[in-house]
């Protein structure tokens, strides 16, 4: 044990540092059981053992709900929104380093060490807001694998909606055969959601001067409230609060030394993984928003906000026929990479907030009851145009969630007793800052406009 860990030890002893000990490892099934090589090997090599969480946590980054809230933005006010889309995506790349280093350097990930830090009072708001955040998740996983099933084999929305409760049978599988199998499963999805972009963006030719613009912000987004609805429902969309407490526990799936020098070694490559795999999902978000500001609002068509709309819409006004079937094929991949990783976080929650061991089908079957219920209702009054209104709410909801995961996040690598030799630079601790005050800002201007008409 070198000094960096006597000092970590004395203070977990002494309480000083954390409120209680540490219980048991995240995600106990899973931690330490990746093989990683020395820290003389190959750089290449050492950075291909830590390859993986990072494409697992962008699932989150381009999952239905960004769908639908990239439609609607696209289809509405043409490329403006791209703006918000690489803003997001900035913020998610800062955001997931200081999760994953959060988990590398304590031990702990963000349920473990809010638990250990916390009044159980403050834990039980954060427990809830978090969980409301993996049901919101979860309710826009449901839609959109549903409407993926009915349209690429025709199955009727509720009855897709039942048979999204599989999923549960899939991670199963996928976990026995080791955490390894079940990153590459993830990652093949997602390199078949980047195709089917790719190739539909090189059908739409967008203005590539337009789409610079897109990148630069405007005022209207602010100033303009259906704008700014949509804006918040994409940052809900993109920087998604269940991945941070996701990230920090799966990066310590990796057996890399826990001494300092394998901590910081392990936080460089945890690091380059999350982040180029975010860009990856930047690709994909701006994609699909390109997709519907090119061929939806260029065409006059602003009021296509449903993903069932653009499927119907695409292959006419493309003039390609496999348009609409390569859009629904990356919407069923988007669901079911989706399903698998909030999974994940609610079983890690759950075992971090509440020292809960429930087995990850019951707890996965409760969530998903929860979000099913939601989607019948709407489905039955206002048929399945309002599941439309429902995945963009989700992801505002998931919004106003954020504030309850960064500000502990920030409040946890910020302290140097916690993060000992490996606590962030001071301006990524302060960018963090400024990050989480925009978001809790937005969201409370957000209820205002609600409550206000």
């Amino acid at each position: 044990m070198d000094s960096g860990d006597r000092r970590t030890f004395r203070a977990d002893a002494a309480g000083s540092t954390w409120r209680s000990p540490a219980a048991s490892p995240s995600l106990p099934e899973a931690n330490a059981t990746v093989a990683v090589p020395g820290l003389g090997a190959g750089f290449f090599r050492r950075l291909l053992a830590f390859v993986g969480p990072g494409y697992m946590v962008s699932v989150g980054y381009m999952d239905p709900g960004n769908w639908a809230t990239d439609i609607a933005g696209g289809s509405q006010f043409g490329y403006t929104l791209l703006s918000v889309i690489l803003l997001s995506n900035l913020m998610a790349v800062l955001l997931q380093a200081l999760a994953a280093r959060l988990g590398i350097a304590t031990g702990r990930d963000l349920a473990q060490a809010c638990r250990d830090h916390y009044h159980p009072a403050v834990n039980a708001v954060l427990y809830a807001a978090c969980q409301i955040a993996i049901i919101a998740c979860d309710l826009a996983e449901v839609i959109g694998t549903a409407i993926a099933l009915q349209l690429l084999f025709g199955i009727p929305l509720l009855l897709g909606v039942a048979v999204t409760t599989l999923d549960v049978f899939l991670l199963l599988l996928m976990m026995r055969r080791g955490f390894r199998t079940l990153e590459a499963f993830v990652m093949v999805l997602l390199l078949t959601i980047f195709a089917c972009f790719a190739i539909q963006i090189a059908m739409a030719q967008p203005s590539v001067a337009a789409i610079a613009a897109g990148f630069v912000p405007s005022a209207a987004i602010v100033s303009n409230p259906e704008m700014l609805y949509i804006a918040i429902g994409i940052l809900g969309a993109t920087v998604m609060p269940h991945n941070l407490y996701l990230h920090s526990s799966i990066v310590q799936t990796r057996a890399y030394p826990r001494t300092d020098a394998g901590k910081r070694d392990a936080i460089r490559f945890a690091t380059i993984d999350s982040t180029v795999a975010l860009t990856l999902a930047l690709f994909v978000n701006a994609a699909i928003l390109i997709m519907a500001a090119s061929v939806f609002h260029a065409q006059g068509r602003t009021d296509v906000a449903e993903i069932e709309t653009a499927y119907e819409l695409l292959s006419p006004m493309l003039g390609v026929a496999a348009a609409s079937t390569l859009f629904a094929l990356a919407l069923l991949a988007s669901g079911t990479n989706s399903t698998i990783t909030a999974t994940l976080a609610g079983q890690i929650t759950t075992q971090g907030f509440l020292r809960l061991n429930i087995p990850a089908h019951w707890q996965r079957l409760a969530t998903r009851a929860i979000a099913v219920i939601p989607v019948v209702v709407v489905t039955a009054m206002f048929g399945e145009a309002g599941t439309a209104q429902l995945l963009v709410a989700s992801q505002v909801v998931l919004s106003l969630q954020l504030p309850f995961a960064i500000w502990p996040l920030i409040r946890f690598v910020a302290d140097r007793g916690k993060m000992g030799i490996h606590r962030p630079s001071t301006w990524m601790i302060w960018t963090a800052v400024a990050i989480a005050t925009a978001v809790t800002v937005l969201n409370v201007k957000l209820l205002m406009d609600v409550a206000f008409g």
